[in-house]
Protein backbone atom coordinates (compact mmCIF):
# COMPACT_ATOMS: atom_id res chain seq x y z
CA UNK A 1 0.00 0.00 0.00
CA UNK A 2 3.04 1.71 -0.23
CA UNK A 3 2.78 5.37 -2.39
CA UNK A 4 5.22 8.54 -3.27
CA UNK A 5 5.62 10.89 0.02
CA UNK A 6 3.48 13.87 0.27
CA UNK A 7 5.02 17.32 -0.08
CA UNK A 8 4.30 20.21 2.25
CA UNK A 9 5.83 23.47 2.59
CA UNK A 10 6.07 25.25 5.51
CA UNK A 11 7.53 28.57 7.17
CA UNK A 12 8.59 29.05 10.41
CA UNK A 13 6.91 31.51 12.98
CA UNK A 14 7.55 33.76 15.60
CA UNK A 15 4.30 35.62 15.87
CA UNK A 16 2.70 33.26 18.48
CA UNK A 17 -0.87 33.77 20.05
CA UNK A 18 -4.45 33.85 19.10
CA UNK A 19 -4.18 37.27 17.32
CA UNK A 20 -1.46 36.24 15.15
CA UNK A 21 -3.24 32.79 14.24
CA UNK A 22 -6.03 34.83 13.05
CA UNK A 23 -3.86 37.31 11.24
CA UNK A 24 -2.35 34.20 9.45
CA UNK A 25 -6.00 32.90 8.63
CA UNK A 26 -7.48 35.89 7.27
CA UNK A 27 -4.36 37.97 5.75
CA UNK A 28 -2.11 35.13 3.96
CA UNK A 29 -4.58 32.31 3.57
CA UNK A 30 -1.95 30.61 5.80
CA UNK A 31 -2.58 28.10 8.61
CA UNK A 32 -1.03 27.49 12.06
CA UNK A 33 0.20 24.63 13.08
CA UNK A 34 3.45 22.97 15.04
CA UNK A 35 6.32 20.40 14.40
CA UNK A 36 6.81 18.12 17.23
CA UNK A 37 8.65 15.08 18.36
CA UNK A 38 12.36 13.34 18.40
CA UNK A 39 15.19 15.31 19.49
CA UNK A 40 14.39 18.87 18.29
CA UNK A 41 12.07 21.70 20.15
CA UNK A 42 8.77 22.08 19.16
CA UNK A 43 8.36 24.63 16.06
CA UNK A 44 5.10 26.97 15.06
CA UNK A 45 4.91 26.86 11.62
CA UNK A 46 2.78 28.40 8.95
CA UNK A 47 1.42 26.34 5.73
CA UNK A 48 -0.46 27.20 2.90
CA UNK A 49 -3.93 26.71 3.14
CA UNK A 50 -5.27 26.05 -0.31
CA UNK A 51 -1.83 23.25 -0.56
CA UNK A 52 -3.16 21.96 2.58
CA UNK A 53 -7.01 21.44 1.93
CA UNK A 54 -5.31 20.11 -1.58
CA UNK A 55 -3.95 17.17 0.18
CA UNK A 56 -6.29 16.90 2.91
CA UNK A 57 -8.69 15.36 -0.21
CA UNK A 58 -6.77 12.31 0.02
CA UNK A 59 -7.28 9.92 2.51
CA UNK A 60 -3.60 8.63 2.33
CA UNK A 61 -2.45 11.98 3.57
CA UNK A 62 -3.88 11.01 7.25
CA UNK A 63 -1.98 8.00 7.47
CA UNK A 64 1.07 8.65 5.27
CA UNK A 65 4.80 10.15 6.03
CA UNK A 66 4.83 13.69 4.20
CA UNK A 67 7.95 15.46 3.81
CA UNK A 68 7.51 18.90 5.49
CA UNK A 69 9.90 21.09 3.73
CA UNK A 70 10.37 24.22 7.07
CA UNK A 71 11.71 27.20 5.40
CA UNK A 72 13.69 24.76 3.05
CA UNK A 73 14.96 21.95 4.99
CA UNK A 74 12.32 18.66 4.56
CA UNK A 75 11.90 16.23 8.01
CA UNK A 76 9.67 13.60 7.73
CA UNK A 77 6.27 14.12 9.58
CA UNK A 78 2.95 12.19 9.77
CA UNK A 79 -0.41 14.72 10.63
CA UNK A 80 -1.21 13.88 14.16
CA UNK A 81 -3.95 16.82 14.79
CA UNK A 82 -6.21 18.53 12.70
CA UNK A 83 -8.63 21.30 13.48
CA UNK A 84 -11.64 22.62 11.66
CA UNK A 85 -13.74 25.21 11.87
CA UNK A 86 -17.32 23.26 13.10
CA UNK A 87 -19.55 25.86 10.11
CA UNK A 88 -16.81 26.07 7.36
CA UNK A 89 -14.70 24.18 4.90
CA UNK A 90 -11.40 26.11 6.86
CA UNK A 91 -8.77 24.10 8.56
CA UNK A 92 -7.96 26.26 12.25
CA UNK A 93 -4.78 24.31 13.00
CA UNK A 94 -2.24 21.26 12.35
CA UNK A 95 -0.22 19.04 13.90
CA UNK A 96 2.51 17.45 12.94
CA UNK A 97 5.22 14.75 14.39
CA UNK A 98 8.54 14.31 13.47
CA UNK A 99 8.99 10.75 12.12
CA UNK A 100 12.28 8.22 12.28
CA UNK A 101 12.16 5.96 9.13
CA UNK A 102 14.10 3.28 11.79
CA UNK A 103 12.10 3.71 14.34
CA UNK A 104 8.31 2.02 15.12
CA UNK A 105 5.58 4.90 15.29
CA UNK A 106 1.91 4.71 16.15
CA UNK A 107 -1.02 6.52 14.65
CA UNK A 108 -4.73 6.31 13.56
CA UNK A 109 -5.33 4.29 10.17
CA UNK A 110 -8.88 4.06 9.01
CA UNK A 111 -10.86 1.14 8.25
CA UNK A 112 -12.36 0.69 4.76
CA UNK A 113 -15.61 -1.66 5.40
CA UNK A 114 -16.22 -3.72 1.89
CA UNK A 115 -18.40 -6.22 0.31
CA UNK A 116 -21.10 -4.61 2.81
CA UNK A 117 -24.20 -4.73 0.68
CA UNK A 118 -23.65 -7.90 -0.99
CA UNK A 119 -22.68 -10.28 2.23
CA UNK A 120 -25.03 -13.09 3.70
CA UNK A 121 -25.80 -11.02 6.62
CA UNK A 122 -27.28 -8.33 4.58
CA UNK A 123 -28.59 -9.53 0.97
CA UNK A 124 -29.71 -12.82 1.95
CA UNK A 125 -31.01 -12.16 5.54
CA UNK A 126 -31.64 -8.73 5.18
CA UNK A 127 -29.43 -7.38 8.32
CA UNK A 128 -27.39 -4.14 8.77
CA UNK A 129 -24.13 -3.50 9.42
CA UNK A 130 -23.34 -1.45 12.59
CA UNK A 131 -19.57 0.39 12.04
CA UNK A 132 -18.40 0.43 15.76
CA UNK A 133 -15.49 2.05 15.06
CA UNK A 134 -14.03 3.45 11.73
CA UNK A 135 -10.43 3.51 12.58
CA UNK A 136 -7.49 1.78 14.71
CA UNK A 137 -4.18 2.62 16.40
CA UNK A 138 -1.38 0.69 14.90
CA UNK A 139 1.83 0.78 15.61
CA UNK A 140 5.09 -0.17 12.80
CA UNK A 141 7.83 1.40 11.07
CA UNK A 142 7.13 4.13 8.51
CA UNK A 143 7.68 2.58 5.30
CA UNK A 144 4.86 -0.25 6.73
CA UNK A 145 2.31 1.92 7.73
CA UNK A 146 -0.91 0.93 5.68
CA UNK A 147 -3.03 3.67 3.81
CA UNK A 148 -6.51 1.68 5.22
CA UNK A 149 -6.78 -1.65 6.78
CA UNK A 150 -9.76 -4.08 4.91
CA UNK A 151 -12.55 -5.46 6.86
CA UNK A 152 -13.92 -8.14 4.72
CA UNK A 153 -17.99 -8.39 5.65
CA UNK A 154 -18.27 -10.51 2.63
CA UNK A 155 -19.36 -13.92 4.72
CA UNK A 156 -20.65 -12.38 7.43
CA UNK A 157 -24.03 -13.14 8.67
CA UNK A 158 -26.75 -11.25 11.44
CA UNK A 159 -25.05 -11.81 15.04
CA UNK A 160 -21.55 -11.90 13.29
CA UNK A 161 -19.43 -9.40 15.54
CA UNK A 162 -15.91 -8.92 14.01
CA UNK A 163 -13.38 -8.19 16.69
CA UNK A 164 -10.10 -6.12 15.92
CA UNK A 165 -8.44 -10.03 16.00
CA UNK A 166 -10.19 -10.28 13.02
CA UNK A 167 -8.73 -7.77 10.57
CA UNK A 168 -5.91 -8.94 8.67
CA UNK A 169 -3.16 -6.17 9.43
CA UNK A 170 0.10 -6.04 6.76
CA UNK A 171 3.15 -7.10 7.74
CA UNK A 172 5.15 -5.24 10.22
CA UNK A 173 2.11 -3.87 11.50
CA UNK A 174 0.79 -4.69 15.11
CA UNK A 175 -2.63 -3.26 16.80
CA UNK A 176 -1.89 -0.89 19.62
CA UNK A 177 -4.90 -2.44 22.00
CA UNK A 178 -4.11 -5.82 21.29
CA UNK A 179 -0.98 -5.15 22.84
CA UNK A 180 -2.70 -4.24 25.70
CA UNK A 181 -4.35 -7.86 26.08
CA UNK A 182 -7.55 -9.07 24.99
CA UNK A 183 -9.82 -7.58 26.95
CA UNK A 184 -9.10 -4.56 24.65
CA UNK A 185 -9.99 -6.95 21.25
CA UNK A 186 -13.18 -4.24 20.66
CA UNK A 187 -15.81 -4.82 18.14
CA UNK A 188 -15.32 -3.16 14.47
CA UNK A 189 -18.09 -3.98 13.11
CA UNK A 190 -21.85 -5.76 13.85
CA UNK A 191 -24.53 -7.20 11.71
CA UNK A 192 -27.68 -6.83 13.36
CA UNK A 193 -31.16 -7.35 12.79
CA UNK A 194 -33.25 -4.32 11.79
CA UNK A 195 -35.72 -2.94 13.98
CA UNK A 196 -38.83 -4.94 14.26
CA UNK A 197 -37.76 -8.09 12.42
CA UNK A 198 -38.53 -11.63 13.65
CA UNK A 199 -36.13 -14.75 14.21
CA UNK A 200 -38.06 -16.30 11.62
CA UNK A 201 -37.97 -13.48 9.14
CA UNK A 202 -34.34 -13.27 9.89
CA UNK A 203 -33.83 -16.59 9.10
CA UNK A 204 -35.82 -16.56 5.65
Amino acid sequence: MSQEDFKLDATARNDLGKGASRRLRRLADQVPGVVYGGNIAPISISVSHNELLKHLEHEAFYSHIISLSVDGVAQDVILKDLQRHPAKPVVLHADFLRIDRNTRLTTHVPLHFINEATSKGVKIQGGKVVHNITSIDVSCLPHNLPEYIEVDLANAEIGTIIHISDLKLPSGVTSVALSHGADHDLAVATIVKPKGATEEAAAE
